[in-house]
């Protein structure tokens, strides 16, 4: 699978240390397997010119205290609480100047953020998604993407998952509804 480096952005969904980090409280040893080949196609990605977003999750700790019914710290527990270790990225990303950094306080990455404006702006049509949780908020995030029309191309061997299952369901799901599936293998940017 090829895409166009001039159109394409590499998203890179929470790879936190509250999620992929040994200390973290929501951590998951298959997000932490996923930061090396993360890291790979980050480094593809620029190489090529295309762009490279981050997304990292946030949590202000009285974000949930008047919802009606949305709380994840009522369903996962207080974690990547705004300010706190867990929600930098993990040492391994590094992001530069010229990337986005996007700040997201739900599942999804378009939620209420500046994402959908920033890839306007760039000309980006193609998205090639990586990170964790495959489930949760990749899954939600490429959905999302699919849903403006964006291309979502998710990066198979490139995400975090708790179970197997979660990942398999993720990745099935998304390409029988609205994405693409590939590896890091059998992704081209050019």
């Amino acid at each position: 699978m090829e895409l166009d480096p001039a159109q394409t952005a590499l998203i890179v969904v929470d790879m936190q240390n509250g999620f992929c980090h040994p200390d973290g409280s929501l951590y998951a040893p298959d997000s932490e397997a996923a930061i090396e080949p993360c890291a790979e196609l980050v480094d593809r990605a620029r190489e090529a010119g295309a762009k490279v977003v981050f997304t990292r999750d946030v949590h202000p700790p009285d974000q949930f205290e008047d919802t009606h019914y949305y709380d994840e710290f009522d369903r996962w527990g207080e974690h990547v609480v705004e300010g706190s270790w867990e929600t930098e990225l993990v040492d391994d990303l590094d992001p530069q100047d010229e990337d986005l950094v996007v700040v997201k306080h739900t599942y999804d990455a378009f939620y209420q953020t500046e994402l959908e404006g920033w890839l306007d702006a760039h000309g980006v049509k193609d998205l090639a998604i990586c990170g964790t949780l495959a489930n949760v908020c990749v899954l939600h995030t490429a959905s999302s993407a699919g849903l403006r029309d964006y291309r979502p191309v998710l990066v198979e061997d490139a995400v975090g998952y708790i179970e197997d299952e979660h990942r398999e369901y993720a990745l099935e799901h998304a390409e029988w509804l609205f994405g693409e599936l590939t590896d890091r293998g059998g992704l081209t940017f050019a």
